[in-house]
């Protein structure tokens, strides 16, 4: 699965903006906030006033206002027809089968009003295509709800002492956006209400949960590049490895899926649909 490389997640998820902490004067680490009255403590603890501080995920001080929500119906645009005929095209004895459903993405999007509700009408339609897009890549049109011989794989940021690693757990990717890294399996836990560091088992046992993890990943990750960089940009954000010539056949799936969906949900795909 192509989330068996989402070792770039470090880059963009976590190790970049650490680079970025180090190398500009007068940011300072607030690991329980406290930032100076025009700075903003962004989602990972430091103070800062740019976009990477203020923007999606600012805990407190400045934060720049999200952009309004529009009338979208999620539910009205995946509609039991458009999930079923992803998921019916795994095979009988997938687990995703048993697992995954459209009223358990609907149960874990009551916690992400924000998801498909961004910019146009037809904005929330390129949204959700490219969502169930790379779900469908990453799990195999809702076969899989872990990476196959993830356990094999070593996905432990050792550097972060924030989301230190359990040693007697794998931080593999699990869900339909395939969670990985002990930097993303702890954040998303404290957000969604598990102990993601100690218990990302839970991930593939409760599917409400896994569907969160995804919906979590995509809104702090994902949702903020869609509307002003295309499809393309979603690709670099959840796998950027696959970018830049790193593995041309994916993206050319994950583009296909996409232009598919789109089509399915009827409006056009939008430019940059390649990294």
């Amino acid at each position: 699965m192509a989330s068996s490389i989402r070792k770039n997640t470090l880059i963009i998820a976590y190790a970049g903006l650490l680079l970025l902490v180090g190398a500009v004067p007068g940011y300072v680490v607030a690991q329980n906030c406290g930032c100076a009255a025009n700075e903003c403590c962004s989602r990972w603890g430091y103070c800062g006033t740019d976009v990477d501080y203020c923007g999606t995920g600012c805990q407190e001080g400045p934060c720049f206002a999200p952009p309004p929500t529009n009338d979208a119906s999620v539910a009205d645009i995946v509609t039991p027809e458009f999930f079923n005929g992803i998921i019916d095209q795994a095979d009988a004895s997938c687990a995703g089968k048993r697992f995954y459903s459209r009223d358990i993405f609907l149960e874990a999007l009551n916690s992400y009003p924000r998801f498909g509700r961004v910019g146009s009408v037809d904005d929330s339609r390129r949204e959700i295509a490219a969502f169930f897009a790379h779900a469908t890549h990453e799990t195999g049109h809702f076969c899989y709800i872990e990476e196959i011989n993830g356990s094999s794989k070593d996905y432990c940021d050792e550097s972060n002492t924030q989301y230190p690693c359990n040693p007697n757990k794998g931080y593999y990717g699990r869900g339909p956006i395939q969670l990985s890294w002990n930097f993303n399996y702890g954040p998303a836990g404290e957000s969604i209400g598990f102990d993601g560091l100690n218990s990302p088992e839970i991930v593939v046992i409760d599917p409400v949960i896994s569907f969160k993890t995804a919906l979590w990943f995509w809104t702090n990750f994902v949702q903020p590049v869609i509307g002003g960089q295309g499809f393309g940009a979603t690709i670099r954000a959840n796998n950027g490895m696959e970018c830049d010539g790193g593995n041309p056949a994916t993206v050319r799936n994950r583009v296909r899926y996409y232009t598919d969906y789109c089509e399915q949900l009827g409006v056009a795909p939008g430019d940059n649909l390649t990294c």
